[in-house]
């Protein structure tokens, strides 16, 4: 292929006609007059855009296509909403239903930084929808509704190609978005280093299919922000604020007693919300009301994390899985304290409930909503916490109780082996997230070290 770096631009030229306006875009290549015929001005001036872009880069015409050679590889031919629908598809049947639905959310933020001209017709908060719940959505994309549908057809058309990755200035344009909100602030370091994870992934995909020919995102020290797994100390709630939340929750009108036995298994226990509501009544080992051991166990074997009906295979809106980090057919048995047994013996007394119920249902018998238990939770914070103490990290999510057991069971002394296992979490990543949390073994520690050491003589004056 014979190619030239001869190159000149000329002014759009504009023709109104009978049946409209049209834009043409007009450059010679090693002399030779070329035009491309756009719908409007915008169309006209991303391509003339990328034409020079593509000059100023250094980048050789074709003198047979009069088109940067890049327009003629993949790049230049797959436009990156083809791609990042492909992507989607791709990904639907490796991962699980919270990762569809983060794929879909950073591919949709990354789509707005890929258009030829910003949409003038259309509203920001109905294009988002149109990409993240029909377009990158592979159960849902042929359900769009006809206005979202026209929304979808207009950004096929209007997408730029992959080859706008070589351009060093979009993918800073790119990350530059997906490090911020809707508002312009900026995001939370996890939100962004999970955008920036899968926006690799992506890249990685692009590459493997010789769309491109490298990963253009930037790598090593400072390309990703950095996140702490620390646990922080303010959202681990006391004895006294626990007994008051759990006793207010417990009174609560509807639902109550129901609720009090879910966030007590949770304060008792610490398991992760998703494996509380995935137990069943025959999970839970009693003892006997007159032995001697009043402690209970519970068996944990599966998980129930709430995703939403569009997002799963099933169509439910939770979608079952194994305990995280394990195999698929793991378990794991943890003590619960006499006064959990007492709830848990009264609970299932009460409901009725036989062994092979869910222990925690909600009003209609299906698995307690999430949406139920974070409401219940903020409402019991709202009503028993001071102001300056609800507007606090204190307990503000309900993950800060399995956060608060954890740290207890350490400062009690037990062995973060023991812990761990109980948790259902590695030794590493228990210590790393909980180590600066333990507290009240500084003097013990101190008089260890002595009795190891000794303690030293006073100089001689």
């Amino acid at each position: 292929m014979q190619t030239t770096y001869n190159v000149k631009f000329w002014k759009i030229a504009v023709y109104k006609g009978k049946r409209g306006t049209t834009y043409t875009v007009r450059w010679t290549v090693d002399g030779q007059e070329r035009r491309e015929s756009l719908a409007t001005r915008a169309f006209a001036d991303a391509f003339r855009s990328d034409l020079m872009s593509a000059a100023r880069r250094g980048e050789p015409f074709s003198l047979e296509t009069g088109r940067p050679i890049s327009f003629q590889s993949r790049a230049g031919t797959v436009s990156w909403y083809d791609f990042a629908v492909q992507f989607a598809d791709h990904q639907w049947h490796r991962t699980a239903g919270n990762s569809r639905k983060n794929t879909a959310k950073t591919l949709t933020a990354a789509t707005f930084s890929l258009l030829r001209a910003a949409p003038s017709r259309f509203e920001p908060v109905e294009m988002r929808t149109a990409l993240r719940e029909f377009a990158f959505n592979t159960r849902r994309r042929e359900e769009a509704p006809p206005e979202l549908a026209v929304i979808l057809k207009w950004v096929e058309r209007n997408s730029l190609p992959m080859s706008a990755w070589e351009d060093p200035d979009k993918v800073e344009e790119v990350l530059r978005v997906l490090a911020s909100k809707l508002d312009g602030t900026p995001a939370a370091a996890s939100s962004v280093k999970r955008h920036r994870r899968i926006l690799n992934v992506a890249m990685g995909h692009a590459v493997a299919r010789s769309v491109l020919q490298s990963n253009p995102l930037p790598k090593g020290r400072g390309s990703s922000p950095k996140t702490s797994m620390t646990v922080d100390k303010r959202c681990l709630i006391d004895d006294a604020r626990s007994a008051q939340l759990l006793e207010w929750i417990r009174q609560r009108p509807r639902g109550g007693k129901k609720l009090h036995a879910f966030f007590a298994t949770m304060y008792y226990c610490g398991p992760r919300p998703e494996e509380a509501v995935a137990l069943r009544v025959q999970d839970v080992r009693l003892p006997d009301e007159d032995a001697d051991d009043q402690w209970c166990e519970l068996l944990f074997h599966t998980a129930q994390p709430e995703v939403g009906r569009h997002w799963t295979d099933t169509g439910e809106i939770h979608e079952e899985r194994g305990l995280k980090g394990r195999a698929a057919d793991d378990t794991r048995v943890t003590p619960g304290h006499p006064s959990l047994t007492k709830i848990l013996r009264e609970h299932v007394k009460r409901e009725g409930l036989k062994p092979g119920d869910l222990l925690f249902q909600g009003e209609k018998g299906g698995m307690l909503a999430g949406s139920v238990i974070r409401r219940a939770w903020r409402t019991a914070r709202r009503e028993v916490l001071p102001p300056h103490e609800f507007e606090s990290p204190l307990g503000r999510r309900v993950y800060d109780t399995r956060n608060t057991r954890l740290t207890k069971w350490l400062n009690m002394g037990v062995p973060p082996a023991q812990v761990a296992e109980w948790a259902g979490t590695s030794v590493p990543v228990l210590l790393a997230t909980y180590a600066r949390c333990i507290v009240g073994h500084m003097a013990v520690l101190k008089r260890h070290i002595e009795a190891v050491e000794g303690t030293p003589e006073p100089p001689e004056s």
